[in-house]
């Protein structure tokens, strides 16, 4: 089966490693002004014209048997066209909601699933009126093209400068939760509508990006991760979902709330690769492609550490950590490699993370 991927950068890449062993074949579909780079030598690489059509952009691709895509930044309209020449996972209705989040929270709200408590507002809102309202900090979001800290703003009080939002932005404006861990489910769901979860993540942020996580969460709540896993089925049948979507959640007074999702393979699990008996990328691809899901368990604690505009540590540091490096170019605050770990001793685990981060980042 040949598999058309929708981007060029390293979650792809690691779809493709994922999904050769299986026999399977990739194409990549590249932006005007895309780097391939990351998955040069995986298969063709079909840059597409502004303005192509679907049918062309199909025929680069190699008459693919399925397509996906490795981000939520991607032109649903292009989606919605493509599924006339083959089958599209996850569909563009589920693309759609998650790009937009003042459609993802309503949408969440909708399955009666909390999230933190939010308004979508213009330029007309009282922002200081809505922060004693919603609670202090506020942040303010783009609803739009708003990922890894980019295009948020905080209110940390009345007497906070208000942002200045770039003209025609749509955004809402979110009340701060008091939480006590930032957490995340990765999910897969069949074609046949079988669900596999693997366990919930926890993670640690730095400027907003991503710079560890440790799975399974240590020390949960009992009967938190069946609960994370009800939503996750419940928002999977909603969207009539193949394929995997990544919850990002809060744990707030022992509960969870979803702060987003993600409909794609997912930064916070990158663990699997090397502590689930199957990747979150092999799960992937055998959802769009019709095979049965892989057991997502975990036989010991992992971890992954984000290598973000740093070169990979010198391998005596952490003789057993593995490197996926994704073939770009090094540069201030970006993802260009990750280091999966594994131990059967979680303080062992714990301890050799807070040396690589120490090492990385002093």
């Amino acid at each position: 089966m040949k598999i058309g991927i929708i981007g060029c950068g390293q979650l792809a890449r690691m779809l493709a490693l994922a999904g050769w062993p299986r026999g399977l074949s990739f194409s990549f579909l590249a932006g005007p002004q895309e780097d391939p780079a990351p998955v040069t030598g995986l298969g063709p690489i079909y840059r597409m014209s502004e303005g192509e059509s679907a049918e062309s952009i199909y025929e680069g691709l190699g008459r693919p048997e399925v397509i996906t895509t490795e981000r939520e930044q991607v032109d649903v309209a292009l989606l919605s066209a493509l599924k006339a020449f083959a089958p599209v996972y996850p569909e563009a209705h589920a693309v759609s909601v998650c790009q937009h989040r003042a459609r993802e929270k309503q949408f969440i709200n909708d399955q009666g699933i909390a999230t933190a408590p939010w308004r979508p507002i213009d330029g007309k809102t009282d922002l200081i009126a809505l922060g004693h309202q919603l609670g202090w900090p506020l942040f303010i979001k783009s609803c739009e093209d708003g990922y890894d800290g980019y295009n948020q703003w905080r209110l940390n009080g009345p007497d906070t400068p208000l942002p200045e939002i770039p003209e025609g932005v749509e955004c809402i404006a979110e009340g701060g939760v008091a939480f006590e861990r930032e957490l995340s489910l990765v999910a897969a769901r069949a074609s046949n509508g079988k669900v596999a979860c693997y366990p919930l993540t926890e993670n640690h942020h730095t400027g907003g990006i991503l710079q560890h996580s440790l799975a399974p969460a240590p020390s949960l709540p009992e009967g938190l991760q069946a609960k994370a896993e009800e939503m996750a089925r419940r928002l999977l049948e909603a969207l009539n979902y193949v394929g995997v979507l990544t919850l990002e959640l809060f744990l707030v007074d022992g509960e969870l709330k979803i702060n987003e999702l993600a409909p794609r393979v997912h930064n916070s699990g990158h663990w699997t690769q090397s502590g689930a008996l199957t990747c979150q990328f092999e799960n992937h691809v055998r959802a769009i492609a019709g095979l049965p899901l892989g057991p997502t368990s975990a036989p010991q604690p992992s971890a992954m550490v984000n290598l973000l505009g740093v070169e990979p540590p010198n391998p005596v540091i952490c003789p057993d950590a593995k490197l996926h490096w994704y073939n770009k170019s090094v540069r201030p605050g970006r993802k260009v490699g990750h280091l999966n770990l594994t131990h059967s001793d979680p303080s062992q685990l714990h301890r050799q993370v807070e040396e690589l981060v120490a090492v990385l980042y002093p």
